[in-house]
């Protein structure tokens, strides 16, 4: 039923991220949005791009972008699109990065896009299709213990001095494999529907930031939830997502954290060799 959107998506995605692509080679100067958040000439040239192609492809829809060019309209579809996300990775050389866009029709998300143009790594999902990666169909992870699990959370940015993830984030590397903070949820969300990870978490993402990855990891055979375990919302305050055999594992160590009970307790600095 979404097919078109999802190729409309899909051709669009590769072309911003070819854009992007030439903008890393020549390692473009950065610039600040408030006291930390980044953003680059190539993060602009992007969302230019995707939403004129949108535009004229798909007048009637609403364009919701990072960058703020999109134009919101009454419409049953909306696309979200983040141009490059990881963008403090991409202003330090540092290879992981993407552009991904979603499209949300009547407050279900439909169809979604992933791309990678480094690794050459494109995830996109239809809803009720199924989930690919390089038009391969992509499934969540078999681990069903979260101490055999691998892991993903990020960190915002903005606003350092209030953000609580670090307790969490203790937590779960004390109880899990360990945990990855690769700085692009699209990514981690995206790896986590291909199964090199078993779990995610993070406070404060956007809608562009995830949209694409959840329907990714339902068509996966994943769960998404918030990290109390009820629905998750696009602009709900944090995101739990899960091959879906730890999912309640995971929303029992953070209902601990939450509730101040902390299973492991950080080691005391002065035992450490100097």
């Amino acid at each position: 039923m979404y097919s078109s959107y999802l190729l409309a998506a899909t051709e669009i995605a590769r072309e911003a991220g070819a854009l992007v692509a030439r903008y890393f080679e020549r390692r473009v100067a950065v610039e600040y949005k408030g006291d930390f958040d980044v953003v680059t000439e190539a993060d602009r040239a992007s969302e230019t791009r995707i939403v004129e192609r949108l535009a004229a492809r798909f007048p009637g829809h609403s364009v919701v972008a990072e960058e703020g060019s999109g134009v919101e309209r009454a419409s049953e579809f909306t696309w979200y699109v983040d141009p490059l996300d990881g963008t403090t990775n991409f202003a330090h050389g540092f290879p992981m990065f993407a552009v991904t866009l979603a499209l949300e029709h009547q407050g279900e998300v439909v169809a979604g896009v992933v791309y990678d143009p480094v690794h050459e790594e494109f995830f996109a999902a239809e809803k009720g299709g199924g989930a690919y990666l390089n038009n391969r169909r992509i499934h969540v992870s078999r681990v069903d213990r979260l101490e055999e699990s691998l892991l993903a959370t990020g960190f915002p940015s903005r606003k350092r001095h209030a953000d609580v993830n670090v307790y969490f984030f203790h937590q779960a590397a004390m109880l899990s494999h360990g945990v990855r903070r690769a700085g692009s949820a699209s990514l981690d969300l995206s790896y986590l529907a291909a199964g090199r990870l078993d779990g995610f978490w993070e406070f404060g993402l956007n809608p562009w930031d995830v949209a694409a990855g959840l329907l990714l990891i339902s068509e996966a055979g994943g769960r998404c939830s918030d990290m109390h375990g009820g629905p998750h919302r696009l602009r709900g305050p944090h995101l739990a997502a899960s091959n879906g055999l730890i999912h309640q594992e995971m929303i029992g160590l953070f209902g601990d954290v939450f509730a101040d009970r902390i299973r492991v307790p950080l080691p005391v600095i002065s035992t450490v060799n100097r």
